[in-house]
C-alpha cells in the first residue's frame, strides 16, 4: 500500500511555494578587492539609508532604501537645499518640504538595478553613513575614497 499526500499536506506546499522564497537578506558592504566591510541583516521590509554631508555647502543629505521583496528600491531622500547635483527630477517621486527650509523627495519607489551599487566615501567631513534603525556605521572611516559595493544579497543563515 502506497502513502497518500492529503489535501491539507498540499494545501501546506502549494501555499509556501505561492509565498516565494524565505532565505534571509543582508545588507553588504564590500571593498573593490571583495573584502567584507560590513554586513547587516535586511530581511523584507527592512529600510536604511546612507547619509553624508554635501562636500561643497556641508548639510546632510539622506537617501533612503527598502528591501521589497528582495530587491533594493531607493523611496525617498532628503535635500536641504538646491546644491550642486542635488535637486528634485520631475515625474521621479515628488518633492515636499521638510518643515525645516530643505525637502524631502518622496515615493521615487526606483529598483536599483542589480540590487548594488558602488560608492566611494567621502574622507573627513563628508562622512559617508548607513544607517538602519539605531545602528550608524561610518563606511568613509571604514574605507576612505576607497570604491566600495553596497549590496542587498542572500544572507547567511
Amino acid at each position: 500500500m502506497r502513502p497518500r499526500i492529503g489535501g491539507g499536506l498540499c494545501a501546506l506546499l502549494l501555499t509556501a511555494l505561492a509565498a516565494g522564497p524565505t532565505f534571509a537578506q543582508d545588507l553588504v558592504v564590500t571593498r573593490g578587492d571583495g573584502a567584507e566591510l560590513l554586513r547587516l541583516p535586511a530581511p523584507n521590509g527592512t529600510g536604511w539609508c546612507i547619509l553624508w554631508n554635501h562636500s561643497v555647502q556641508g548639510f546632510p543629505v539622506t537617501d533612503c532604501y527598502e528591501n521589497r521583496d528582495g530587491r533594493m528600491v531607493l523611496v525617498r531622500s532628503r535635500q536641504p537645499d538646491f546644491a550642486a547635483g542635488l535637486g528634485h527630477i520631475p515625474g521621479r517621486g515628488r518633492q515636499v518640504s521638510d518643515g525645516a527650509g530643505g525637502y524631502w523627495i518622496l515615493d521615487i519607489d526606483e529598483a536599483v538595478p542589480g540590487d548594488a551599487y558602488v560608492l566611494r566615501p567621502g574622507a573627513g567631513a563628508v562622512d559617508h553613513r548607513i544607517e538602519m534603525g539605531d545602528t550608524i556605521v561610518s563606511l568613509s572611516a571604514l574605507a576612505p575614497r576607497d570604491r566600495v559595493r553596497i549590496a542587498l544579497t542572500e544572507g547567511n543563515e
